[in-house]
């Protein structure tokens, strides 16, 4: 918790325009620093390569993110990014901990929730399309955003996503995480990395593409909403044609 509020921090002094380079590098470093020489390191170190992988391959989130950076504000992209490294997070401590009991339940339900998820992505899609771009902009020059809806809905976007539990399965194995021998402390540690890592991604994506804000216009917003809606709704198509394809 104290990570995502200290990233925040950060991201506020982007916004109004005081971010120190050095004073981040240093809070980095600070924390390479307390865990160097702990034998944890290592877990940790993998944890944050999962975490950064794990959410860099473009999907629904990533194109909400883009969208809401540009026609809202880089803030509000970047916390629905944190939201969608809590879910991350989520299925991190379910792939560390909980696996054996998870994986019969998710045999033999995928199908079920991954229709679910289609169209709860697909509900999300309709939204972002009929969204009016003037109404956005009366938010953000009134300072009405809603940051904890951004945030939940980043989170349930990501969580309705069962495959991440299977993604995370596959990271564990390739970096060499053994999900059986592993001890409750360097799960913790392994679970702390995936959200330190998918946290890192989303604030570099959303730091990139706030760089192209400042020459957006109203028309562009129309067009982006139209856009970003039509490439989420036909994700999460995507997701139920996958299922019917499976049992043809």
């Amino acid at each position: 918790m104290a990570f995502f509020i200290k990233m925040l921090n950060f991201d506020e002094e982007i916004n109004n325009g005081n971010f120190d380079p050095v004073k981040f590098l240093v809070f980095i470093d600070q924390i390479t620093l307390s865990l160097f020489f702990t034998e944890n390191f290592l877990v940790l170190c993998k944890g944050i390569l999962i975490g950064f992988v794990e959410s860099i391959p473009p999907g629904a989130i990533a194109v909400l993110c883009i969208q809401r950076t540009l026609c809202k504000s880089r803030r509000s992209g970047f916390v629905s990014g944190l939201g969608a490294a809590t879910a991350d997070t989520v299925y991190a401590v379910i792939a560390a901990f909980f696996l054996g009991i998870v994986l019969p339940f998710m045999d033999k339900y995928l199908a079920i929730l991954k229709i679910v998820c289609g169209i709860g992505i697909m509900i999300l899609g309709i939204s972002i399309f009929r969204k009016n771009p003037v109404v956005q902009i009366k938010q953000n020059r009134s300072n009405k955003e809603n940051l904890w809806s951004d945030y939940l809905s980043g989170f349930l976007v990501t969580l309705a996503n069962p495959v991440l539990f299977l993604i995370f399965i596959a990271l564990f194995a390739v970096l060499g995480v053994d999900q059986e021998g592993i001890n409750s402390f360097q799960g913790a540690w392994l679970v702390g990395g995936v959200t330190i890592g998918a946290v890192f991604w989303w604030f570099l994506l959303t730091s990139g593409v706030a760089i192209f804000r400042k020459n957006f216009r109203p028309r562009y917003m129309l067009y982006l909403n139209w856009i970003s809606g039509t490439l989420i709704v036909f994700l999460g198509l995507g997701i139920i044609i996958s299922i019917v394809t499976d049992v043809l």
